[in-house]
Parts: C-alpha cells; structure tokens; sequence
C-alpha cells in the first residue's frame, strides 16, 4: 500500500502581501510596498554576521527605536509618489525655475538690483547652500534607516529637492557673480556661512541633527522641527524681503521652493499621524519637539534679527514654525 503524496504547496501570487485589499494593487502599492528585506529578520538585519557594526546600527538606532509601531509597511504616501511620477512632477517645477531665469537674465534683472540689496544677496542667500547642504544629509539618513520602504522614498524625494534647492542657489551665485565679480560671490560664501552671526544658529541646529542616530529622532529633529524652521525664516521671510527689495526673481523662487516644503510636510505629518495611534507615542515625539524647539527658535531669531527687519519678522517666522508643530 503506497504511502499518500502530501498535496504540493500552491505558489503565492503576485504581490501577495497586498491580497488582503481584496481589489488590483495600485501602481503605487505595486512599487513601493514591503521592499526592505532588512526589515524581515530584526537580529540580523542585514543577513551578514550579526556582530557587524552596521548590523548593530540597525539594531540599535532602527529596531530598538523608543518610537514604535505594529507595522510601520502600513505608511503610505499621501501623494502616492513613485520614481516615474516624482519626475514628471519636478520636471515641470524645473521647468518653471530654468524659465524664471531666462526670463529676469534677458531682462537684465542682476544689473538692475540696489547696491545694498547685493550686500544683503551676499550675506544671507548665496551662502544657503551649505544649509541646503544638510538638509540634503539628513534626509538621506533618515532614508537609509527608515523602517519602511514607503518611508524611505518620501525621505528620497525629499533629499532629491533638498539638492535641488542647492542647485538653484549654486546658478544664482554664479549669475551674481558674473554681474557682479568684485562683490565676493562664489568666494566668501563658506567664511559667512563659518562665521557669520545670522548662520550660527542653523549651523548649530544642522550639526547636532546630523547626529541624531535614532532614526526617529532624526525624523523628529529634521523634518517636524529643522526643516520648517529653515523654511520660514530662509524662504518665506527672506523671500518677502527680496520682494521688498524689487528682487521679484528670488521671491518667485522661493515660492516654488516652498511647494515642495509643503509637500514634505504632508507626508511628515501622515507618518506622525499614524505613530499617534500608538499608545505613548505621542510622549516620545512630543520630548524630541521639546528638545529640538529651542535651537530652531534661536536659530530663527538669529537669521531674521541680522537682516534687519522688523522685529515682527522673527516673531511672524517663529509663530509660523509653531503652528507647524502641533501633534493632534
């Protein structure tokens, strides 16, 4: 009598992890979901020896994060981006900026532009670079230790603009200083940025986030606290004195740089929203915020207190920034 066979074991079907939405996975879902491989054994992230250092980072800064969640592959992207979408997306932002300045360059905007606005441009734009320089940085560690796939590609898109950012800055001083090529334009930017008082604070702020190791405080330090401290004060203030000063190209500019920023924000506060949800949660953001806040205040009172403004500047940035940090 011959033994029964056991019944072969069916295959699983294509993106099985998503069986479970009963409906056709979105392209979205398709190409974004559940990629982290070094997600599926949390002792051995890396599936190399697990006393390697870099198998220890993870451990450390990723899984034994004091932010936690079930299931951190449930985050989704509010905008659904993908690779494909995100560059159609920004190739018409690109678009937008390069006809931006051809247009001010034929019209020969730089030679028309006050003496003392040149000085101001000198001091507290071209150096911004090095700021955008760091966001660039933190986003990609965050990228690179996110606990998720969908995570981790709002956080590259994120650095991707944060270089664009830098690439928009890095022209506009080259066009400064073509017009302008005693002024100190693509040469003296790294001494203010090293030694300027408006920059310190920032420069503080970026430095101690940049090591921040724990993925989560990184997301905390960076994206809920640094981020829309920079962008108040560095694109929505300067930017309304740039317009103040006829500089209607820097003003556009930082405008459609702040499309992006809102997007990024959209995403930061799904992903806070979801951690909520989690019992105590909201303890562990809320004392990175607390820990954070204080050096981007400071930060923001430098920059805008050294552009000579208003001192209602400093507290409109400030008071903007704060909004922004409300956890529901």
């Amino acid at each position: 009598m011959s033994e029964q066979q056991p019944e072969p074991l069916k295959p699983l079907k294509t993106w099985s992890h998503l069986a479970g939405n009963r409906r056709r996975p979105s392209e979205y879902e398709i190409v974004s979901t559940n990629l982290h491989y070094h997600t599926n054994n949390p002792d051995n992230p890396w599936e190399l020896d697990p006393d390697i250092k870099m198998s220890k980072w993870y451990r450390k800064y990723r899984n034994e994060s004091p932010l936690q969640y079930e299931n951190w592959d449930k985050f989704r992207d509010p905008e659904q981006l993908i690779y494909r979408t995100y560059n159609i997306l920004q190739d018409g932002q690109e678009t937008y900026v390069n006809s931006l300045f051809d247009q001010f360059d034929k019209r020969g905007h730089d030679q028309m532009l006050d003496d003392n606005w040149i000085s101001q441009l000198l001091r507290f734009y071209t150096p911004g670079r090095y700021l955008f320089h760091t966001l660039q940085l933190g986003s990609a560690y965050i990228a690179q230790m996110a606990p998720a796939s969908t995570i981790t590609n709002c956080a590259t898109y994120q650095t991707a603009d944060s270089l664009r950012w830098l690439t928009h800055t890095a022209y506009r001083t080259r066009e400064l200083a073509n017009a302008y090529p005693d002024a100190g334009f693509a040469e003296k930017e790294r001494e203010i940025w090293e030694n300027d008082p408006a920059w310190q604070g920032f420069r503080e702020l970026m430095e101690k986030a940049l090591v921040a190791w724990d993925w989560a405080e990184a997301f905390v330090a960076i994206n809920l606290v640094a981020k829309p401290a920079i962008e108040e004060a560095v694109l929505v203030q300067f930017g309304n004195t740039a317009r103040d000063n006829n500089d209607t190209l820097l003003g556009l500019l930082t405008q459609a740089q702040m499309r992006d920023a809102e997007r990024h924000r959209r995403w930061s506060s799904v992903l806070v929203a979801m951690a909520l949800e989690n019992e105590g949660n909201k303890e562990v953001i809320q004392g990175w915020i607390n820990k954070w806040v204080p050096l981007a205040d400071a930060a923001i009172d430098a920059f805008c207190s050294e552009l000579g403004e208003d001192p209602s500047t400093a507290k409109s940035a400030t008071n903007d920034f704060h909004d922004s940090l409300r956890l529901s």
